[in-house]
């Protein structure tokens, strides 16, 4: 349904902040495209030649992943469920730590351009196909969602066509994706982050003000119980308590950030290992910028629609409306403004979208095109160009899905719970266990993949229960006088959600599986796909003469590769290991200081890159 006629509508400075956004998103692929002579290889396409500092890694590290859905989605959950999204800091926290500590010293060492090269390596060439088909899939799934929500929001907000909407965000990503590779997606998501904490604060500005002042919004929000932070229910059923966030979390994010392509494609693209963990740590700080922006519109858009809730009152369709329609209505007096925060939810989408078909090209071309053809290297640049093309499309046409899925931000987050979570357990069987083999790792990857998979669609056919997600009371009891057109006859209420039932009808009970199963929290989806890969891989293997195997250490954790060793072994050498240590240190520098290790041979064959891989440079960094 369309905006009501009480709020306002987008003017030509709206048009033109929005114009701008997108213009100079546009420009800077142009520039990247002829920048240093444009992108003559695919190590320069691909991974900006490694070269990269951490500061715009990092700024791109947040832009990537917290896209449109966090723009619209979170302030939408704050508003329904309360502030306890929020914790998501701490699982923020653990997961740059976990990403850090564990998956990037490995990563980083072996000079991979594809996470799932690693797989090749660790296990056999069936399991890394595998991990490529299962990511390629995930990612155009999650796409299609970011693609399809600021269409929504522009749909919503401005009457533009959804459709076309969805169209020209996908063509524009493509275009700069296409021209400047990876170093035009990580400068247009350092200009696009900007956009969107800009729009969140133009929002907060004026809704503070409105209010009264911050305590106004939160003695609203603390009296609507949407403060409720500490809620310490052991149940995995519910949707959203302290210990779901906290371990479902932290197993779901650990999923994107220490294993996914669109995320380690980026920090591994640095020059040196000390500044890809730099760009971690610094994009912890930006992820906590967002979710706090977020969260606190959310209890904005409660304290100015507490006693009118548009969504019940049916002026809006949808819950993922609330925010383009909060900012119609609070900024009409301020051209610009609106257009700033559509901006800012298209910022978030041409982020996450570029960086997605980036990735998407990057693995298409390591783990289905070097491998089995043999072609120059300036042919594989334009193999890439053009794949991003094609990847541009599918995802466009993805979105379509995506407009069949409610709730999208937990749509967005069960995508990657389902798939992401057997994808970790693969990366983990194999980094932390030595005994692991390719057998035990096929086997824990289709069981883990079956199980999440069997909980996730499930709970999409048969949705948990109101007991479970236990959505707050919305009043619409103020709303006397702002009705839509055509409800003239409506009644004040106070809304409280309807019971939840799947196939099987209003009256007919749920089944067993629907009560029990299906309503496991989506956050959980990944945490069960990662531990049945752990646990069905390990038995497996030692089932299958895992711990026979020769094992290259390099392909597993290694102590030195903790940042609290390497601090223990300066401050606390035992005799003459000081000496040791700093002659290591300067041997090791070409690996972990100036040069990416992947530097020096990026036009090597995939066969090659491995033998040299697994017998040269799995040297263990000991510099930080």
């Amino acid at each position: 349904m369309s905006v009501s006629s009480a709020a306002g509508t987008f003017v030509v400075w709206d048009y033109v902040v929005f114009g701008l956004t997108l213009v100079v998103s546009a420009a800077i692929g142009i520039y990247y495209a002829i920048a240093d002579g444009g992108q003559k290889t695919s190590q320069d396409f691909l991974m900006g030649g490694r070269r990269m500092s951490a500061m715009p890694v990092a700024l791109s590290l947040t832009a990537s992943f917290m896209s449109a859905v966090t723009v619209l989605g979170t302030p939408s959950e704050v508003y329904r469920f309360g502030a306890m999204f929020g914790l998501f800091a701490l699982c923020y926290a653990l997961v740059v730590l976990i990403s850090s500590e564990f998956f990037l010293p490995v990563f980083y060492r072996l000079g991979i351009t594809s996470t799932y090269e690693y797989l090749e390596m660790r296990f056999s060439k069936e399991v890394r196909l595998c991990g490529t088909a299962i990511f390629i899939i995930q990612t155009v799934l999650y796409t299609g969602i970011v693609i399809y929500t600021p269409a929504l929001a522009l749909n919503q907000v401005t009457g533009f066509h959804l459709w076309g909407a969805v169209i020209s965000t996908g063509a524009v990503c493509t275009f700069y994706c296409t021209l400047g590779g990876l170093r035009a997606v990580v400068w247009t998501d350092v200009f696009q982050v900007g956009i969107m904490v800009a729009g969140f604060a133009s929002v907060i500005v004026r809704s503070v003000v409105l209010q009264g002042g911050f305590s106004a919004v939160l003695n609203d929000s603390d009296y609507g119980g949407r403060l409720n932070f500490w809620d310490f229910d052991p149940d995995p059923l519910r949707r959203h308590t302290f210990w779901t966030i906290l371990i479902g979390g932290t197993f779901a994010w650990t999923g994107i950030y220490a294993v996914n392509q669109a995320q380690v494609q980026r920090y591994i693209s640095c020059k040196s290992l000390f500044q890809a963990k730099v760009s971690l740590y610094i994009n912890l700080v930006g992820l906590w910028v967002i979710l706090f922006c977020a969260v606190f519109a959310g209890l904005c858009l409660y304290s100015i629609y507490k006693d009118c809730d548009p969504w019940t009152a049916h002026i809006i369709s949808a819950p993922d409306q609330l925010m383009p329609y909060m900012v119609m209505d609070i900024l009409r007096d301020f051209p610009g403004l609106p257009g700033l925060f559509v901006a800012s939810a298209y910022s978030g989408t041409l982020s996450t979208v570029s960086s997605s078909i980036n990735a998407l090209a990057a693995v298409t071309v390591e783990d289905l095109v070097k491998p089995y053809f043999r072609i120059s290297d300036s042919k594989l640049s334009l193999t890439s160009k053009g794949l991003s093309v094609l990847y541009g499309a599918l995802c466009i046409g993805m979105a379509g899905l995506a407009s069949l899925m409610e709730g999208l931000l937990q749509a967005a987050i069960s995508v990657f719970g389902m798939i992401g979570g057997p994808l970790l357990g693969l990366f983990a069987l194999g980094i932390f266990f030595p005994c692991a083999n390719s057998t035990g790792g096929l086997v824990g990857l289709l069981c883990g993949l079956s199980l999440s998979l069997w909980v996730g669609v499930g709970a999409q056919l048969y949705p948990p229960p109101p007991g479970r997600s236990r959505p707050l009371s919305l009043s619409t009891a103020g709303c006397n006088g702002s009705l839509p057109a055509g409800e003239s006859n409506w009644t004040a209420v106070t809304w409280q959600p309807p019971p939840a039932h799947g196939l099987w009808g209003e009256e007919e009970p749920r089944p067993y599986l629907a009560e029990h199963w299906y309503s496991l929290s989506y956050l959980y989806f990944s945490t069960v796909g990662t531990l049945t890969v752990i646990a069905v891989g390990l038995l497996v293997s030692l089932s299958t003469g895992g711990r026979k195997q020769n094992l290259e250490s390099g392909l597993t954790i290694q102590k030195e590769d903790l940042t609290g060793y390497q601090i223990l072994s300066l401050l606390k050498p035992k005799n003459g290991a000081r000496e040791k240590l700093n002659r290591g240190a300067n041997a090791n520098t070409k690996d972990c200081g100036a040069l990416n290790p992947a530097f020096s041979h990026p036009e090597e064959d995939m066969k090659e890159t491995q033998r040299k891989k697994q017998t040269v440079t799995f040297i263990h960094v000991t510099c930080g």
